[in-house]
């Protein structure tokens, strides 16, 4: 059975191994923080998943485009599944082991491997999957918060991560409330010796595309932006692509769906000033 820290390391594998230039045994030990013995043994996972390793005449490894990629298809009930599986440790049922294999080919694999590829993000990732994996409380330490403004400390039980690891679900004793965190405003973790003691609070609430969970009402909003603005908006918010399309005759595209708050799309139209405009339907 591979462990959370074995499934993060792969990917961060996966990713490094289909970008540019090609690296060698010890260069990719380095990124990972783990022997090149280890990475010889990850090599073997690889091929056993259907990933072509080349190497060069200088010893070093990429996976070519296109590898690993050859029509691997969840079912519905594998896909819900997976979620469950690798963000929530589900750990008895039948379907596991099949589904672990097919982990690495899923077409989220590329956003998740990507978003773990920074250093700083990869070990903080690492950090709460432990704690959650333990059932530990934690300390944020100077968590940015973008609907307060404020930078502080957050002692949360954290419970689960939501899909492609760009946020934190976790329940805050000090607010009574569970609340998602997102990754990149956590500056580091500090794992404490206590253990959840709220457990029958901790509740899985879905957040909308930008994260934020509901607050009682949903909000409509529609922009219109330029191409920069939509290849910008997918880059930050991948969850928003549903959402996008492409306004015809035109070179224009549009956003139309609902959300939970409008914090987020605000502050990003901001800073495109004239290349987003909203519609007042």
């Amino acid at each position: 059975m591979l462990n959370q820290h074995k499934i993060l390391r792969v990917l961060q594998l996966i990713s490094l191994l289909k970008q540019e230039p090609a690296k060698s045994i010890h260069q990719l030990g380095a990124i990972i923080d783990t022997t090149d013995r280890t990475v010889y043994r990850y090599f073997d996972l690889l091929r056993e998943l259907g990933f072509e390793l080349q190497r060069d005449l200088f010893n070093r490894y990429s996976i070519p485009a296109g590898s690993g990629e050859g029509g691997v298809k969840f079912t519905n009930e594998e896909g819900e599944l997976i979620r469950k599986m690798v963000l929530n440790f589900a750990k008895n049922h039948p379907l596991k082991d099949s589904i672990l294999k097919k982990i690495y080919l899923a077409s989220e694999t590329t956003i998740v491997s990507s978003h773990l590829l920074k250093a700083h993000l990869g070990r903080i990732v690492e950090m709460l999957s432990e704690a959650i994996e333990t059932k530990k409380q934690v300390v944020l330490k100077n968590y940015h918060s973008l609907n307060s403004q404020k930078i502080s400390d957050r002692y949360i039980e954290p419970f689960a991560f939501t899909d492609n690891y760009r946020a934190l679900m976790a329940y805050e004793p000090t607010s009574g409330q569970n609340k998602y965190f997102n990754i990149e405003r956590i500056t580091n973790v500090e794992l404490l010796d206590g253990t959840w003691v709220n457990q029958d609070k901790h509740a899985l609430i879905k957040p909308d595309a930008f994260g934020f969970g509901p607050t009682g009402e949903e909000i409509s909003i529609h922009f219109e932006m330029s191409l920069r603005a939509y290849l910008l908006l997918k880059e930050e918010y991948p969850l928003c692509s549903p959402y996008l399309k492409k306004i015809q005759n035109s070179d224009r595209y549009e956003l139309k769906m609902k959300v939970n708050s409008r914090v987020p799309i605000d502050r990003f139209a901001r800073g495109l000033n004239e290349e987003m405009n909203e519609h007042t339907d």
